[in-house]
């Protein structure tokens, strides 16, 4: 499954597959301006805990009551996350399954649920408002 190849006299991977119950994370880049314009001198970054799921082992992949899967844009707890030199800019993490904390999803249902919900609650026109 792992294709190799030879560079400058030593075996470089093209695949990194996770396993047990952990999943494989680009990390997003570190923001060197925040939300108000305002530019950081130096090296100083704000830390972002974001990344996409790149790839997903064997078990978390066949577990039913997983929902995570390749390409989910994740938020994740750094301090168990493992490094990976794989990449030259290094972005790449191994992290464990419990350490992802959420999950980015666009909602479809949300707008139909909110005006279902909104319909319940439709005063009577002989009822006063509050």
């Amino acid at each position: 499954m792992t294709d190799l190849r030879r560079k400058h006299g030593r075996l470089d991977f093209d695949i990194i597959e996770p396993v047990g119950w952990r999943v494989l994370v680009r990390k997003d880049d570190n923001r060197r301006e925040t939300k108000s314009g305002i530019v950081l001198p130096g090296n100083h970054e704000i830390p972002t805990l974001t990344g996409r799921v790149i790839a997903i082992s064997k078990m978390v992949e066949n577990d039913p009551d997983t929902s995570l899967r390749q390409y989910d844009k994740i938020i994740f707890d750094p301090r168990e996350a493992i490094p990976v030199e794989f990449d030259p800019d290094n972005r790449l993490f191994v992290v464990p399954l419990d350490k992802v904390l959420a999950i980015f999803r666009k909602s479809t249902a949300a707008t139909s649920t909110r005006t279902e919900s909104a319909s319940e609650f439709e005063m009577d026109e002989d009822e006063p408002p509050i």
